[in-house]
């Protein structure tokens, strides 16, 4: 999963067909705008009926001969997830926000995307043991069992490790530009904490804990912050402010927030006491080095219709000594082309959620260079891509687990 667009589904499923603020384009006829919203309900349905065919097949359909009630029941009630769900998550993400609703939707989301997985694969194992005659008439009633048993048994693990504080991730980052006295430097990740319509006000004080039990000189947040507005989600978002760091704590919006008041997100850290990295930059100094951090805006904030936003690295860098190294934090790992071609030392991104739900990691890697971890991009720049701290509409995280990073920044080659 990445964000909103977890499951290849957005919450752009709002009553105004989508969440960029653009307006129309003006060559755009009337017709074909019409014509739009009737092509993303006949994509949306397609995609609805591909998700829902392999779980019916394998679970109900395929030959398991259950008891007659259980095939009519079993159609009966994926066809009214299909028809439901839209509706759900128009209510949840939509203007009206409704976090009952979202909370329907989003969970019912996972449960038939794990459904729709381990459904593909036991079909598959029905195919090749019934091409070697193996299992008998009982072996697709028996891998319906097994399909079931997995997708429970993953579906529960995986909200366990979704609602868990994260583990924390140490890594060394070495910077051959970075000055001795910035040698071990400790900078925290946190990434995608998505503050939603499950209330995590106690996970996010315990994340709090966290992060400050690592006695860090530098927190990051590097966007998606909530889903949600700064008064919605005012009690999750409450414990960032008592994160502490000796040099700084900065932060730069993600894509989420340019559905739900991004200037009010930003505005909202400040008032917590972070730095908001909004195209703009700071300087630390430690034993005598300085280190430049800078942040630049969500890559969608350009179509988002505020004025202002928009990703910029000639802004944030404005002003910055060239000589100096530099950390940019981008949200999403997409950036990096830029971040490269601009000579800086080390970018930090989120976005990717590692995939949040094996096996959209796959998908991620489409849209995304990298889906996590620390990579190398042309001579100069590393990318420090994590998985996130928190997840995205399904509360679930399968193969995919969440995390606090702990980088230190050694100066010299490694």
């Amino acid at each position: 999963m990445a964000d909103s667009e977890s499951i290849g589904l957005d919450p752009e499923l709002r009553p105004d067909g989508g969440g960029s603020g653009e307006p129309p384009e003006p060559g755009v006829k009337a017709g074909a705008r019409r014509r739009l919203p009737v092509r993303r309900l006949a994509v949306l349905v397609l995609v609805l009926v591909l998700l829902c065919l392999p779980p019916w097949w394998t679970l109900f359909a395929a030959g398991a001969d259950w008891p007659s009630p259980v095939l009519p029941l079993g159609t009966l009630v994926l066809v009214g997830w299909m028809v439901s769900f839209p509706f759900l998550m128009v209510a949840g993400h939509g203007r009206r926000r409704n976090d009952r609703a979202a909370r329907i939707a989003d969970t019912s989301l996972g449960v038939i995307w794990v459904l729709f997985t381990w459904s593909v694969l036991g079909g598959l194992v029905d195919l090749v043991l019934g091409g070697l005659d193996v299992g008998g008439t009982g072996r697709a009633r028996g891998v319906a069992v097994a399909v079931a048993a997995v997708a429970a048994a993953l579906l529960g693990w995986g909200h366990h490790e979704a609602m868990r504080v994260p583990r924390i991730r140490r890594l060394d980052v070495h910077l051959p530009r970075l000055g001795a006295g910035l040698d071990g430097t400790r900078v925290v990740v946190l990434a995608d904490t998505h503050y939603g319509p499950i209330d995590r006000a106690d996970w996010s004080a315990r994340v709090t804990e966290a992060v400050n039990a690592l006695d860090p000189d530098v927190v990051v947040h590097a966007g998606d912050i909530a889903d949600g507005t700064p008064a919605q989600r005012r009690e999750q978002s409450a414990p960032l402010g008592t994160i502490r760091a000796r040099l700084a704590r900065v932060y730069v919006t993600g894509n989420h927030e340019y559905g739900s008041e991004a200037q009010g997100w930003l505005d909202r850290m400040a008032d917590l006491g972070w730095e908001p990295l909004h195209n703009r930059h700071v300087v630390v100094e430690r034993g005598g080095d300085e280190l430049v951090l800078a942040g630049v805006d969500d890559v969608t904030a350009a179509h988002s219709g505020l004025a202002g936003h928009r990703a910029d690295l000639a802004d944030a860098l404005a002003g910055a000594d060239p000589a100096l190294p530099v950390l940019l934090v981008a949200h999403q790992p997409k950036y990096v082309p830029e971040a490269a071609a601009a000579g800086i030392d080390l970018q930090i991104s989120g976005h990717t959620h590692g995939g949040q739900i094996w096996p959209f990691n796959f998908l991620v890697r489409i849209d995304q260079p990298v889906v996590h971890g620390l990579s190398r991009h042309g001579e100069r720049t590393r990318l420090y891509t994590s998985r996130g701290t928190g997840f995205w509409g399904p509360p679930f995280r399968v193969f995919a687990p969440s995390e606090i990073t702990l980088l230190t920044l050694r100066s010299g080659a490694a």
